[in-house]
């Protein structure tokens, strides 16, 4: 069975030049001229991969792509886009892309990537609690709890727990925080992450529980039992 891929797509000589060279590599091609169809299509159709343009009209790709992740579909994307800057692609690449192209390209290179991802393996579920100890992180629902204990966190508190998560045991420094949570690519010299951490460890080390996030002096931040 031909496996189905989903264009995203504004421009209708890309989309249509794109959508004839993946239907002769063998694949089933739909396509979504806007991001309000593209969303659409996406989440009733059951595509194999997407790839999405990151300028559209009516929704915009990265929140296409949002959308998607946050209703819990894995679907691999490549972000097709006219803009090269670094800061761009880690927007994509964070928003939830699995891969990203810079137009103008060749075909040849996004039929390879398309191939690669589908060679992934198809039942790899996407990651969507985050654990440590008795400390649980639901990234759907955005509910963390340690113990059955309901634990109320800003925006920001969450963004740096589901970092120090995905990074448990290993040392954190302030500069991988200052740009992973941040996005600063310098340091601002200040102790806005010595404070964040202060307000964060106070709601996730409750009194009586052991410690789970320790500093490591000189060096940075550890999520995980002494």
């Amino acid at each position: 069975m031909a496996r189905r891929i989903l264009i995203v797509e504004d421009d209708s000589e890309t989309r249509a030049w794109v959508a004839k060279g993946l239907t002769e590599a063998g694949f089933t091609v739909e396509t979504a001229p806007d991001g309000r169809d593209g969303l659409y299509l996406a989440t009733d159709g059951g595509f194999d991969l997407i790839v999405l343009d990151r300028m559209l009209p009516h929704l915009d790709g990265l929140s296409v792509l949002k959308s998607l992740r946050a209703a819990g579909f894995s679907t691999p994307v490549i972000l097709l886009t006219a803009l090269d800057a670094v800061d761009e692609r880690v927007r994509g690449l964070r928003a939830g892309a699995d891969d990203y192209l810079v137009k103008p390209f060749a075909f040849d290179e996004l039929h390879a990537r398309a191939e690669a991802l589908l060679r992934r393996p198809q039942d790899q579920a996407e990651e969507v609690t985050l654990s440590c100890g008795d400390l649980e992180m639901d990234l759907l629902s955005r509910k963390v709890t340690r113990a059955g204990r309901e634990i109320a966190l800003q925006p920001r508190e969450f963004q740096m727990l589901e970092y120090l998560l995905r990074r448990k045991g290993r040392v954190v420094t302030r500069t991988m925080l200052l740009e992973g949570v941040w996005d600063y690519h310098f340091d601002p010299q200040t102790n806005v992450i010595d404070v964040h951490i202060s307000k964060l460890r106070r709601k996730v080390d409750g009194p009586g529980e052991a410690p789970l996030i320790h500093t490591v002096r000189g060096a940075g931040y550890r999520l995980g039992a002494a």
